[in-house]
């Protein structure tokens, strides 16, 4: 069964997306500990961070930092976190939140986004993404 960011990069369930190439896909999580707060994902399903190949680990980590970078530029932080947990979705993600505090690292707190505003900071981190 394909997990839900496999329907996501399908476009069969709607996301904001904020940039992809062949192998990965950047959306914001709908459910952020911070504005800005993205998920990236390989395109290949597979459930945990180090069954990946070592080309594919490389390049999401590659990718990650591209869309941590343009991040930083789009939201005002003191600089962007990353964290692998995986264990909500089967499904190899990466949450990039850009961070003020040790609260946004929590995954205690979150934020409540309209849908403009999900619509303005995706695009705002994809015209920022190089």
């Amino acid at each position: 069964m394909s997990s839900i960011f496999t329907k996501i990069i399908s476009g069969e369930i709607p996301s904001y997306k904020v940039a992809e190439n062949d192998d990965f896909f950047a959306f914001l999580d709908i459910n952020p500990n911070a504005k800005g707060h993205t998920l990236v994902v390989p395109k290949k399903e597979v459930n945990k961070v180090f069954d990946l190949d070592k080309d594919t680990y490389q390049g999401l980590m590659e990718f990650s930092r591209k869309i941590a970078l343009a991040i930083e530029k789009s939201v005002p932080c003191k600089r962007v976190g990353l964290t692998v947990i995986g264990l909500e979705v089967p499904h190899v993600h990466v949450h990039l939140i850009p961070l003020n505090t040790m609260k946004d690292a929590t995954f205690q707190q979150k934020v409540n986004l309209s849908k403009e505003e999900f619509k303005e900071i995706a695009g705002e981190i994809s015209r920022n993404y190089k």
